[in-house]
């Protein structure tokens, strides 16, 4: 199942909960993974972020009962959290877990591992990693996946530089071919060019 769902920029003031979903799993049925998809929260607020992610995964995945994070990009890791009708245990790993990966447990279904893309991730990185996610080829880790897309971004970047740097040159800037004067005619003294006054040259 894919669900990548964008929101205007407009509505950005609003809390998280009232906000579409920035979400994208893998095909059901596709082979199993290191990950099952890849969520894009809006902030590193645990409490309010997880409530609209649990409301889309329990009815696809049964009721998740356990999250656990790495927590060097959460700075606050809350016990529990509260969602629909139920809670939530939250948990961490620091060595043992990927620090780009949420792991969710279902009671009903088992494990899922979701990538998760940091909040301030431009549009077109986040898209490519949302991408790479939900590959039914994919065979990254995590940790990998932002790598990769570390790498990609990096590559655009120097295209985009190296594109600006040959269009300066062709204007005349920096390493633009040095023009040559035009010859200048030889003026001895006393025979300095005047304005012509007709006849014959």
């Amino acid at each position: 199942m894919t669900a990548i769902i964008e929101y205007p920029q407009a509505v950005e003031d609003r809390a998280p909960s009232s906000l579409p979903l920035r979400l994208v799993l893998a095909p059901a049925g596709s082979s199993p993974a290191l990950v099952d998809g890849a969520w894009w929260p809006r902030s590193r607020d645990l409490t309010a972020e997880l409530p609209p992610l649990m409301a889309v995964l329990d009815p696809l995945w049964g009721r998740i009962t356990r999250v656990t994070v790495n927590p060097t990009y959460w700075p606050v890791v809350p016990r529990k959290v509260q969602v629909a009708g139920h809670l939530v245990h939250v948990g961490w790993f620091k060595a043992e877990q990927d620090p780009h990966k949420l792991l969710l447990l279902s009671y009903t279904t088992g494990r899922w591992d979701l990538l998760v893309i940091p909040p301030g991730t431009g549009p077109a990185t986040a898209a490519r990693l949302m991408t790479a996610a939900a590959d039914p080829l994919r065979a990254l880790t995590a940790s990998g996946l932002m790598d990769e897309a570390e790498f990609f971004r990096i590559a655009a970047e120097a295209d985009w530089d190296s594109t600006r740097e040959l269009a300066w040159d062709s204007e005349g800037g920096r390493g633009a071919a040095p023009r040559t004067p035009a010859p200048r005619r030889p003026v001895h003294p006393g025979t300095a060019p005047g304005p012509r006054t007709g006849g014959t040259p």
